[in-house]
């Protein structure tokens, strides 16, 4: 276990980056989890994303996508068509209203394109800096840290930062890691708390990296009991 009074910030540096290095090697298919074709696609299934799973949303766009495929076709969508194919994902009113409200923005100040910059992305309607950051990193390969609830239990976890603040969160983890690892390592860290890292009851008895992690042993230890729990 790390001792965070001693560590200093080159010291922090390498242990983020050895972290990584090592769930690399556990992950290695880490990778984006919403099923998409294109920057619209993944902006919209990302917006969905919110307050539920991958695997709802994926079930959910196929029809979504196959009957609004494009920005203009979801901007003169009728709101009560697409809240039925979007019921299932949970909040399908405000969804509606937020996937609708980026087909209008995108056909009226972007050509119906998604724009490949950060501070256009997050004028859209339902967009903030998460979702930004993983159109940007995964449609458009531009590194970009997605703090979603993941990455920011597991920052906590391990020591990179105290804040609460997903911006906040973003630039220190961002300081500690090579830019053009920033998507990749996102991926990693979210894999890990979805399939190791739990939010209720870790297996740090599997955990590939809790001899550099401050909070090895918050959960379940024994190997063979933390093995049973992991999921993927």
């Amino acid at each position: 276990m790390t001792d965070l009074t001693l560590e200093t910030p080159l010291a922090r540096t390498r242990r983020a980056r050895r972290v990584d290095r090592a769930l690399a090697v556990r992950y290695p298919d880490a990778r984006c989890e919403l099923d998409f074709r294109n920057p619209f696609e993944l902006l919209v299934a990302t917006v969905l994303s919110a307050q539920t799973t991958d695997v709802r949303v994926n079930l959910a766009t196929p029809e979504l996508f196959a009957r609004w495929p494009d920005a203009a076709a979801l901007a003169a969508a009728d709101p009560t068509e697409v809240e039925d194919v979007l019921r299932p994902t949970g909040f399908f009113r405000a969804k509606t209203r937020a996937v609708i409200g980026i087909g209008q923005a995108l056909v009226e100040r972007f050509g119906g394109e998604v724009p490949r910059r950060i501070e256009d992305l997050v004028t859209l309607p339902g967009v903030g800096r998460k979702t930004a950051n993983v159109v940007l990193g995964n449609a458009f390969g531009v590194p970009g840290i997605t703090v979603d609830t993941h990455v920011q239990r597991l920052s906590h976890r391990l020591g990179y930062t105290t804040s609460e603040d997903p911006v906040v969160i973003e630039a220190e983890l961002g300081a500690l890691l090579e830019r053009r690892e920033w998507t990749m390592a996102s991926h990693r860290l979210i894999f890990h708390g979805r399939r190791t890292c739990f939010a209720r009851r870790p297996a740090c008895g599997a955990c590939p990296v809790a001899a550099l992690c401050p909070s090895a042993g918050v959960g379940e230890t024994d190997p063979v009991r933390a093995a049973e729990m992991l999921k993927g």
